[in-house]
């Protein structure tokens, strides 16, 4: 563990020369490094996963005689006339890694600006906000809504709830819907962003429920802890409180987002903590959750063929850690200070085709 974190210190030291910024004194280098040290030391090397490895076996090779939607169908709830980048990074990125088709659900008015993203994307404009929706007319409108997701339910291997999603109260209210239907078709359920402000305050819809991941950064765990636990958060004893967590809510599995992420669904902790990027913009998570949704359904794939001693919902969120973090290293290295979450998902699928032999795939 001290080689690794000593790699992990000339790693950091090395991006930090490649800024060029010349502002950054080296007793700012010496206290960041030490704090760079303190974090990877207290990982307990025991829950440190090799998420590398896990990537590799989950990951299916490229084969001609595969048809078209064999490597994955994603789809994304969210997006709303504020918020229409989230929903367009969690789908595209599914596409980058190598899931076939990748939706998106959204609003009226936030189909034509994703769609305008990319033509690699199928936009649903059928989501509805308060605004536009008289009061009479809530309960028809919703009905409908439901029934055209549920035309697509069957095929979906895995769904994303909430980038971008917002927090209008009816749209909340049609996507719990669309959460329970998802849940009864035992679909898988990535659920980040308004889609943990929605869970966090109607637990129902996701406790007991094994095939949906919650991915809380630091402010969404920490209304999640309050709700369910009933306390603070306990950084000192983060893992118990992790596994609290996830058996409080049944079972779900729970992707802690930060220096290293945790991951647990109630009867196990991993860890990864792979050095990404110095560099926090927006989006990242966006990324995480179309990558973890991917991974989930490969991971999915797998158990059907062997078995796992691993969830393959823990597996598919160990793997979409690690490469997220892998691509953001990648994009910093080029990108410097400029980096944005466009440069990181153009690494992924640059990564993910020039180190065929790290990721087990064929590129043809």
């Amino acid at each position: 563990m001290v080689g690794f974190a000593a790699a992990v210190l000339r790693r950091q030291q090395f991006l930090v020369r490649c800024l060029g910024d010349h502002s950054i004194s080296s007793n700012n280098l010496f206290h960041s490094s030490i704090k760079m040290q303190s974090t990877v030391s207290d990982v307990n090397p025991s829950l440190e996963v090799d998420a590398v490895t896990i990537l590799k076996s989950i990951t299916p090779s490229l084969d001609p005689s595969k048809h078209k939607g064999q490597a994955g169908k994603i789809a994304v709830v969210g997006g709303c006339r504020e918020y229409t980048g989230a929903p367009y990074f969690s789908a595209i990125s599914a596409l980058k890694i190598g899931a076939d088709l990748s939706h998106v659900f959204c609003t009226k008015d936030a189909a034509p600006v994703i769609k305008s993203y990319s033509p690699e994307l199928i936009v649903h404009p059928i989501l509805e906000e308060s605004y536009s929706v008289r009061d009479e007319d809530m309960q028809s409108i919703s009905v409908k809504i439901i029934e055209e997701v549920d035309k697509w339910m069957e095929r979906f291997d895995c769904l994303v709830i909430g980038p971008g999603l917002g927090r209008d109260p009816f749209l909340l209210y049609c996507v719990s819907i669309i959460m329970k239907h998802a849940r009864k078709s035992n679909v898988p359920m990535v659920i980040d962003g308004d889609g943990l402000f929605l869970v966090t305050n109607s637990l129902d819809l996701i406790t007991g429920y094994p095939l949906a991941v919650l991915t809380p950064n630091v402010n969404e765990y920490k209304r999640l802890v309050e709700k369910v636990l009933q306390s603070g958060v306990n950084d000192q004893d983060g893992t118990k409180q992790l596994l609290s967590l996830a058996k409080g809510m049944g079972g779900v599995t729970i992707l802690r987002k930060g220096g290293s992420d945790y991951i647990s669904n109630g009867e196990t902790v991993s860890a990864v903590s792979s050095f990404g990027s110095l560099r926090r913009c927006g989006g990242q998570g966006d990324i995480l959750s179309g990558s973890v949704a991917v991974f989930i359904s490969w991971a999915h794939q797998r158990v059907g063929k062997d078995e796992a001693s691993t969830s393959p919902t823990v597996m598919g969120c160990i793997a979409g850690s690690v490469l997220l973090r892998k691509a953001a290293l990648l994009a910093f290295e080029s990108c410097k200070r400029s980096t944005l979450t466009t440069d990181i998902i153009q690494h992924l699928g640059r990564r993910w085709c020039l180190h065929e032999v790290l990721f087990n795939a064929v590129c043809i």
